[in-house]
């Protein structure tokens, strides 16, 4: 397969290389830049000013970003949220609210676990029906920009709930992150929503554009890391010779560049397949498949990586003001995220076994 990025994957990957280049913040305050950058318009529909675009334009800006370890909630929004919502299918009035406001620089996230349950496949999390009203009562955890987001995709027993971030009845409780990026428990006790916005289904859409969504990331990442640390092995002397010149080191650097290869082709691969639009059995399976390959891969593979990066840069490692730490950090969010490499060692097992 060609996976190469065609005219509109480039264009949106240069937009945002130009304005990495030209702003200096990596964290919260880039984020109304790039609403201000028309970004975020990228996958939404024409009729709300949007471009139309989809997964694979989302993850070549996923990628860039991630490339420069930038912190923003562009993979809760746009992969978490604005993707998953267009394939399952928004009524009129909630679109009308939802999508313009992400151009604005609303954030949407997902409510992906419950305790113990990565990527919960049956949530405990129930919505009840009360005439024009569902009530959304459950907690999940590992919640990311729930303090900020607009609204809310929580997965219950009877379909996708798109809460309000505002609504009555949601209690959140910080948990600690790696990279700093704000993380929740969310308690929801009886929170109304109107019917409309109880979405039959979409857990399946849910999860497929996240896993995808945090490959790109992934992938972004350990391109970033791998950049950094070649570098870093070429210029840095030790012993009268550069590090890059000492036959260990350059195994390991060759070792690790192998590994971001590796994962930048599991992570298009998963992308294209999604992308693809067939309703058949036997492409939708390739899907899952592919994306619970890619889920392990970045599971097993990526802190490693990460690690490797850490050794060679020795005592500059852990240096708050080199800019490692803010890869490695995201790194192992992402890792976790995913439930873990057992977890998803079990997944694709069960997966495997099945077929």
């Amino acid at each position: 397969m060609d996976f190469t990025r065609d005219e509109s994957q480039d264009a949106v990957a240069e937009v945002v290389v130009s304005l990495l280049e030209r702003e200096s913040a990596r964290d919260a305050a880039l984020w109304p830049i790039i609403a201000e950058s028309g970004l975020l318009a990228v996958p939404l529909p024409e009729r709300f000013g949007g471009d139309d675009m989809g997964l694979l334009e989302v993850s070549a800006m996923l990628t860039e970003l991630a490339t420069d370890a930038a912190q923003v909630p562009a993979l809760a929004t746009l992969a978490f949220g604005v993707l998953p919502l267009k394939a399952i299918g928004l009524p009129d009035a909630l679109a009308e609210k939802v999508f313009p406001a992400v151009a604005e620089g609303a954030v949407l996230t997902a409510a992906l676990h419950e305790t113990g349950a990565p990527f919960t496949v049956k949530p405990e999390t129930t919505a009840v029906s009360d005439g024009a009203t569902v009530r959304v009562t459950g907690a999940k955890v590992a919640v990311p920009y729930a303090d900020t987001a607009r609204w809310i995709l929580v997965p219950t027993d009877n379909g996708l709930a798109v809460v309000d971030g505002d609504a009555a009845g949601i209690t959140r409780t910080a948990s600690p992150t790696s990279d700093g990026v704000p993380e929740f428990s969310v308690r929801f006790d009886g929170v109304a929503i109107p019917a409309e916005q109880l979405l039959p289904g979409g857990l399946t859409e849910l999860h497929r554009f996240a896993l995808a969504g945090l490959g790109s990331v992934a992938d972004g990442l350990l391109e970033g890391v791998v950049a950094l640390t070649a570098e870093h092995v070429r210029t840095r002397q030790q012993f009268g010779r550069a590090l890059a010149e000492f036959q260990a080191v350059a195994q390991q650097i060759a070792d690790v560049y192998v590994v971001s290869r590796t994962l930048h082709a599991v992570a298009l691969s998963a992308a294209w397949a999604l992308f693809q639009e067939d309703p058949s059995a036997e492409h939708l399976e390739r899907i899952d498949d592919d994306l619970d390959v890619l889920a392990y891969t970045v599971a097993s593979e990526l802190p490693a990586a990460m690690q490797q990066c850490h050794h060679l840069h020795g005592g500059l490692g852990v240096d708050i003001t080199h800019p490692l730490h803010r890869y490695y950090s995201q790194a192992k969010d992402i890792a976790r995220w995913l439930g873990g490499e057992s977890f998803r060692l079990d997944r694709l097992g069960a997966r495997c076994s099945s077929n």
